[in-house]
């Protein structure tokens, strides 16, 4: 399969992510346990940073683990947006080098999104729920023509019904963080799928 050429940086490790920050030193999952139940905006910005690090050594499935994490953050205060957006455009990003499995292990984002919206639970599952249909969505759009399907088993079994990408927008627009669902949209507008783009790109 090809998808979007992957560059390396140097030793093997791959070219940052633009939309997530930098991650200057070595990371573990330590990073986020040491929050403990605080789910603020320092628990944000090391699960994003946590990201990275993991991108950049070709483990993008564990990488988009770390981005579903920032999304379980509590952002009362919510400047840490300025510096760094919802990662809505890094996971596009990531699903679009990934894709081609060059970079490490990707699964099935698709699948991984539809099981994580509709099994949420726990603190603040029902906006979690919509950011996950919009990862759904945005995962469908960046994979077109990849192979990575729905779980179809599921949607016989459960009878689940997937709310379209517009919903999703609308309920970020409601119950997100200030700007999530313009950035949101942005994400989907900028995915092109990765294995539909002209072979020089």
């Amino acid at each position: 399969m090809e998808g979007v050429p992957i560059e390396v940086e140097s030793a093997g490790v791959l070219r940052a992510c633009p939309y997530l920050p930098e991650a200057p030193m070595e990371l573990g999952p330590w990073v986020t346990r040491r929050h403990g139940e605080a789910k603020g905006a320092e628990f944000y910005m090391d699960a994003l940073r946590y990201s990275q690090w993991l991108w950049q050594r070709g483990k993008p499935a564990q990488a988009i683990l770390q981005i579903n994490k920032a999304w379980m953050a509590d952002l009362s205060v919510e400047s840490v947006l300025q510096v760094a957006p919802p990662p809505y455009r890094a996971l596009g990003w990531i699903l679009e080098r990934a894709a081609g499995g060059g970079s490490g292990f990707l699964g099935n984002p698709v699948r991984h999104f539809q099981h994580l919206a509709s099994r949420m639970g726990g603190p603040r599952a029902e906006i979690r729920r919509w950011r996950a249909w919009l990862c759904f969505h945005l995962a469908e759009r960046a994979l077109a023509g990849g192979g990575f399907a729905r779980d179809g088993v599921q949607l016989a079994r459960e009878g689940l019904w997937i709310p379209g990408m517009h919903r999703a927008l609308d309920e970020l627009k409601l119950r997100g963080w200030k700007g999530e669902a313009e950035n949101a949209a942005r994400a989907l507008t900028q995915a092109a799928p990765a294995f539909c783009r002209p072979a020089s790109r």
